[in-house]
């Protein structure tokens, strides 16, 4: 398994919606065989230019360990979740 770590823009929203936007990626990366050993919130951003209408966004950095066939799963996922304005997914070099 490799590690990657992935950022994820969410819809600025109340804590509780952040929180269960962020409980997903995680319940995610562990459904595809993944473990999560960090997540660093960020908080809320004012972004460079207008998301799907937003100027603000809450970035979360999520650095965990899957195996590389699973990537594609975790990026389809993340495309197509409303409350996910923009994501990165990057392999961490060992």
């Amino acid at each position: 398994m490799n590690k990657y770590e992935v950022m994820v823009i969410v819809k600025p929203a109340e804590e509780e919606a952040t929180n269960a936007v962020i409980e997903k990626v995680e319940a995610l990366i562990a459904r595809v065989g993944g473990t999560v050993e960090k997540v660093d919130r960020w908080g809320k951003r004012r972004l460079a230019y207008a998301v799907k209408k937003f100027t603000d966004g809450f970035y979360v950095l999520v650095n965990f360990e899957a195996d590389p066939a699973e990537i594609k799963e975790i990026d389809r996922v993340l495309k197509i979740n409303d409350d996910v304005l923009r994501h990165l997914i990057v392999k961490h070099d060992a």
